[in-house]
């Protein structure tokens, strides 16, 4: 039956045809228009908004229960904003932001990072903890997603600046976590010392030891194999790729971005792996081997990274080129590994790549490539995996951690690469039979953005949309 509308006595208008356009308009053009109407100002949270939608059409399709899931994970459970007072070396008053976003409980207590970066605002830690959704739930752990973080920025900070902003950020963030509430770890501009600040006035705040931080140091509730999980977890799901093929990673030819923990991990395990690794970069340039590193040269980047908290230009070692203000995606490789920050691969670098033979494109950190650069990775017939599943080892490694403190009881590092490793299997193996169910073998971005979502959708559904 028709619809109609008149207008005047004699003009008559089909609604019909109305109906059909409103009907022909995506869901991920009504998601856009949904966000961008609640949040006009957070492109990076739309960006990542899109890129799940653009995966999920024949899923919403088929139920329409999901797209009303989806909208309302499209808006976090909680929101907390406060003030971080400070006092610097000169006894100078600071004032920064700390935020802590509580994206999703479904599956268990709020899980993830903390960002200390002057880059750092809202749309930033919502699109983080979005991911971190449904990256948690790929793991298989009981975990839900949040993040959190400051526009602090540590760089350039004596450790006295450090532990007084860790720890009047912690006096305002202890109220609203806890090991079976919220547990925070670390991101960019968190490593081990701030893990220690923070984690040391959680206990002055609540006088509790529970583990209610990841990413703490061995001998007070740290474990062996966390620091190196989310880089080692990398190397282990590009392996279960190859294996997939019939590849090796042996003499394959490895550029890295970045030059924190992620970075130089993955590059650690690539090259005991028996891989050539020819890049590492900071946000200043990148080094370049030709003939890939050696673990010797990358130990003393470790120790120039993680104790003097220098720069890749000021290292001085044999082989080496440094390339000022370029990024590592112009020289040819196999297997490309981003793993800095959000939106550091575009276009122009994927059509670089592609052009030089680059066959592997594996996300390290969350969200590197632009839209644009995987749609050219996906049209080009190379092989890409989003950061929800190839950084997946770093929040395994924090449940692990978690488990470990729970039972007052420490697995060797032996166990504990071992469990990473059936953990990376099972995430590849996720991913690429749901992207096989769906008809679409090989698109790894459609496998692990369905195989999330659907794991916390069900979740929401069976507990009344909780």
């Amino acid at each position: 039956m028709k619809n109609h509308v008149f207008f005047g006595s004699d003009s008559l208008v089909s609604l019909e045809i109305v109906s059909i356009e409103i009907s022909e308009i995506s869901f991920q053009e009504k998601i856009k228009n949904f966000i961008i109407g609640r949040d006009p100002s957070q492109p990076e949270f739309l960006q990542a908004v899109l890129e799940m939608t653009g995966s999920l059409e024949t899923l919403f399709e088929s139920n329409p229960a999901y797209f009303e899931i989806f909208k309302i994970l499209c808006e976090p459970e909680r929101v907390i904003t406060f003030r971080v007072p400070w006092l610097d070396d000169k006894n100078n008053l600071q004032i920064n932001r700390g935020w802590r976003v509580q994206f999703n409980q479904c599956l268990g207590p709020y899980k993830g990072g903390l960002r200390f970066h002057k880059s750092v605002n809202l749309s930033i830690l919502k699109f983080l903890g979005f991911e971190q959704t449904f990256k948690n739930a790929l793991t298989g752990l009981p975990l839900g997603g949040g993040k959190g973080g400051s526009d602090f920025d540590p760089k350039g900070k004596s450790d006295r600046e450090v532990q007084k902003f860790c720890q009047s950020f912690m006096t305002e963030m202890s109220k609203y976590i806890g090991a079976n509430i919220d547990v925070p770890a670390g991101d960019i501009g968190v490593g081990e010392r701030e893990i220690g600040y923070l984690f040391g006035q959680f206990k002055r705040m609540r006088g509790s030891h529970e583990g209610t931080v990841t990413g703490k140091g061995i001998g007070y509730g740290g474990t062996h194999g966390r620091s190196s999980s989310t880089g080692f977890g990398l190397i282990y799901i590009l392996q279960n790729c190859f294996k997939s093929l019939n590849e090796s990673i042996v003499g394959k030819k490895i550029n890295i971005s970045g030059s924190g923990n992620v970075a130089l991990f993955a590059a650690q395990k690539a090259i005991r792996q028996g891989a050539i690794v020819q890049t590492l970069s900071d946000s200043n340039g990148f080094i370049f081997w030709e003939d890939g590193m050696t673990e010797s040269q990358l130990d003393e980047i470790i120790l120039l990274k993680t104790k003097t908290r220098g720069r890749l230009s000021e290292i001085l070692l044999d082989s080496v080129a440094y390339h000022e203000n370029y990024k590592p995606w112009k020289i040819a490789c196999d297997v490309a590994l981003p793993c800095a920050t959000q939106n550091e691969l575009d276009v122009n670098d994927a059509k670089q790549l592609v052009e030089n033979g680059c066959r592997f494109i594996f996300e390290g950190a969350n969200m590197p490539s632009t839209a644009e650069a995987i749609d050219h990775f996906k049209s080009s017939k190379c092989v890409f995996l989003p950061g929800k599943a190839g950084n997946a080892g770093g929040v395994a490694g924090s449940g692990f951690e978690m488990t470990q403190n729970s039972q007052r009881f420490y697995w060797t590092e032996a166990e504990f690469d071992e469990k990473l490793k059936t953990t990376m299997t099972q995430i590849w193996k996720t991913v690429s039979e749901t992207s096989a169910e769906l008809g679409h073998p090989g698109d790894y971005l459609l496998g692990a953005n369905c195989a999330g979502f659907k794991i916390v959708a069900d979740a929401m559904l069976a507990n009344g949309f909780c």
